[in-house]
């Protein structure tokens, strides 16, 4: 079988789009029918580069269907498998599709991008909606083979090497461009790729400029990790010949049977090590849009606050956001529970942070909610983490004794250090009435993102957050006006409001423009939101 990849001239000249798109015709009619397999770079569609999303657009709306038609043509030319990076049409705009082609030059199948570039979603407002569902690696078969994808950015991504993997590819198709990687790298991650699938790698990428070390890296690599083709940085194809059959397998371990290296990895795989929430994480707190309803506390209409019930029921429910409250112990422990006295909310007396967790322990935090949740105990930061990481944004309200103390810092620290264990650094944000929090917030962490609360000045809360860098705040109630909320939208601040429990102050505040509205009855009042939105989202 021979495997073709080719690799064209690429530009930042966007003028000479028309120019470099005739080359690749060219490049499309040298092709000839000694080849089985041909792959071609991402973006076809789009030769130049596009630093605008007009660019972008004019480029596809010239280009997409020709090299579609370019593609099916010389599959069934060739009688060839032809594999084509362009422009699909969702219905919320644009995707980046690979195109798996039949010798007869029909659509066998097609891939969608699992890693867009930041630009992709926030310049070229390509559709990403896709990117949060669970799914399966795509598959596509023709002639008994088995056909995997990765499409540039997606090579990054070395967690997905094993599940592709799973599937016993044949091939892995990387349409790509990397305009930034040396050839150097662009190998390494190649047969990085190819013996950890046990696959034939075919990259087919865009040359930069034919005497640059940057860009290009077009190539066919062996199960093995031999690179059997490099093209550097020349405009052209390159072919080989090649036994799809031919899989690398070496002992599982010293003295064992042979096996392909995934399998033999799998045998001592631990996924949950490395892979918080799979598939019920939920986009993060920069990409989730508004309007949001943060469950309070948890669902604490139906469970105690800050419980894992609470949580769950919020949670499993859809909420965007639960919030908690974290105190520190005597002995150093992080705990949830809002009030620093223990008498409201559980059968002790005292304050949380003048008892260890061992003393906190021996307390009941269910049973004054009802008697079907006696027993229950306090929680642990960490255990909410293990729980949820990644399955809702967590506006976690940070508490100190009083609202112009100094933070110690090792609690901070150790605040910190679990939510980077968990992974989960852009699925939170510290909620906090206390600048001083802030200050040493923004020293310790600075890319966790903040919300400013009302503390004892709830009216200067705006000026505050400007100060303090936060990149939200909490208004309390009615203590705001319109000006308030004008002047936070002004600096690019969200604008959370604590809180609303009925359905009509929750619909005032999605009318003013509040982006999260925080409640304790997370159901209804996210019917209310939901209504009032007309289904409506927007990023802030």
């Amino acid at each position: 079988m021979k495997v073709c990849v080719i690799q064209p001239r690429y530009s930042t000249d966007h003028s000479r789009s028309e120019e470099l798109f005739a080359e690749m015709q060219e490049l499309f009619s040298q092709c000839d029918e000694s080849m089985d397999i041909i792959v071609l770079p991402e973006s076809c569609d789009v030769p130049c580069l596009a630093r605008t999303k007009e660019e972008n657009d004019r480029s596809v709306e010239r280009f997409n269907g020709q090299i579609l038609a370019l593609a099916a043509e010389t599959a069934k030319r060739c009688h060839a498998m032809v594999f084509v990076n362009a422009r699909s049409f969702g219905e919320k705009g644009q995707r980046n599709t690979t195109y798996a082609f039949d010798r007869a030059g029909n659509i066998a199948g097609t891939y969608l991008k699992e890693h867009l570039v930041a630009s992709e979603v926030s310049v070229m407002e390509l559709e990403h909606d896709y990117l949060y569902e669970a799914t399966e690696p795509t598959i596509v078969e023709m002639e008994g083979l088995r056909f995997a994808f990765l499409t540039c950015y997606d090579f990054y991504f070395y967690e997905n090497f094993a599940r592709i993997a799973r599937k016993h590819p044949d091939f892995i198709i990387g349409c790509s461009h990397q305009r930034s990687d040396t050839h150097a790298a662009s190998e390494i991650m190649s047969r990085f790729l190819a013996y950890n699938t046990n696959a034939y790698v075919l990259r087919a990428s865009v040359s930069m400029d034919e005497s640059s070390d940057i860009g290009g890296g077009s190539m066919i690599v062996a199960p093995d990790g031999n690179v059997l083709a490099a093209m550097g940085s020349c405009v052209g194809l390159t072919a080989v010949e090649i036994d799809p059959a031919a899989k690398y397998y070496k002992p599982a371990g010293f003295g064992n049977p042979p096996a392909a290296h995934f399998e033999y990895i799998e045998k001592g795989r631990r996924p949950w090590k490395y892979r918080p929430a799979g598939a019920a994480i939920v986009p993060n707190d920069i990409e989730m849009p508004y309007p949001r309803v943060c469950a309070h506390r948890g669902f604490n209409t139906v469970a105690p606050e800050n419980s894992m019930p609470a949580f769950g029921a919020a949670i499993a429910m859809g909420a965007d956001e639960i919030e908690f409250d974290l105190w520190y112990t005597k002995d150093g422990e992080i705990v949830s529970i809002h009030d620093k006295n223990l008498d409201r909310v559980s059968d002790g007396e005292g304050i949380v942070y003048e008892k260890t967790y061992e003393e906190l322990l021996q307390y009941d935090f269910g049973f004054k909610f009802g008697d079907e949740f006696r027993g229950m105990r306090i929680l642990r930061f960490e255990e909410i983490l293990q729980q949820f990481a990644c399955q809702a944004v967590m506006n976690i309200h940070i508490k100190t004794e009083t609202n112009d103390c100094e933070y110690p810092r090792e609690y901070l620290d150790k605040i910190v250090a679990l939510i980077r264990k968990y992974d989960c650094e852009k699925h939170v944000y510290f909620m906090c009435g206390n600048d001083n929090f802030h200050r040493l917030a923004r020293e310790v962490c600075p890319d966790i993102r903040r919300c400013c609360g009302g503390g004892k000045a709830a009216w200067e809360i705006v000026d505050r957050a400007i100060e303090l860098g936060c990149q939200k705040l909490q208004f309390f109630k009615d203590k705001f006006d319109d000006a308030m909320l004008a002047k936070a939208k002004a600096h690019g601040i969200v604008c959370n409001a604590f809180f609303a429990d009925d359905e009509e102050k929750a619909r005032h505040y999605v009318d003013i423009g509040i982006d999260t509205v925080l409640t304790s009855d997370y159901n209804r009042i996210a019917q209310a939101v939901r209504d009032e939105a007309g289904g409506k989202k927007y990023n802030a």
